[in-house]
């Protein structure tokens, strides 16, 4: 029994996951604020950091998780749920970043409303992986663990619903761009932004399970 007391117990990984998911939810308002302001270079770049900030502020938080994962003997859940848990998550944010430099190294100059509709619902669907994050410690109350389950179908619906907006997007695209370097710039943005709800459903995905094996 001596020996129980010397081996590494719980760390605090649900404060961490609530932490990164702040971070998923600033870095998602940050684009979208970027988007609306694209027009002026100065607020465009000042929102584009911003969301390298939230990146890699992130990271750290990421990087926090894997160790804890090796000092800690016990976890409130189920190692490998903790662990892909914890990439699926940052791959949200990596997705931002990745779309936000993609837009600057294109020499994107001008973006269309659909641009802007699929960063909405980025944003959307970010603020709710962050919501469901938030509540992941009180997953045995009953009332919690509904309503985590019905955030999660809420971020699939946003899911297809930015499938639907790409499809009429890249269909608008393809028949009214006469530009084809502009074609090719925003076809890439769209993807990119498309993937984000992808990974948002991902993140879903792994917390459904974990609801339904500890609830």
């Amino acid at each position: 029994m001596v020996f129980g007391r010397f081996l590494p117990r719980e760390g605090n990984f649900f404060a961490l996951f609530n932490e990164h998911g702040t971070h998923i939810a600033e870095g998602a308002r940050s684009f979208l604020a970027m988007v609306q302001v694209y027009g002026d270079p100065a607020e465009r770049d000042k929102h584009a950091q911003a969301v390298g900030a939230s990146e890699r502020a992130a990271d750290k938080v990421t990087a926090e998780v894997h160790r804890l994962l090796h000092r800690s003997f016990i976890t409130p859940l189920d190692r490998d749920h903790i662990h892909r848990l914890i990439n699926s998550m940052d791959d949200v944010l990596d997705l931002l970043q990745d779309t936000s430099e993609v837009m600057s190294l294109y020499d994107l100059q001008t973006l269309s409303d659909d641009v802007l509709r699929l960063s909405e619902i980025s944003v959307r669907c970010c603020e709710r992986v962050q919501g469901v994050l938030a509540l992941l410690p009180r997953l045995k109350e009953a009332e919690v663990a509904e309503s985590v389950l019905k955030t999660c179908e809420e971020i699939d619906q946003l899911e297809s619903d930015a499938d639907r907006v790409m499809r009429a997007a890249m269909s608008r695209l393809f028949r009214e761009e006469p530009d084809t370097r502009q074609l090719i710039k925003l076809k890439a943005v769209y993807e990119h932004l498309e993937s984000i709800s992808d990974r948002c459903e991902d993140v879903a995905n792994l917390v459904e399970g974990i609801v339904l094996e500890n609830s």
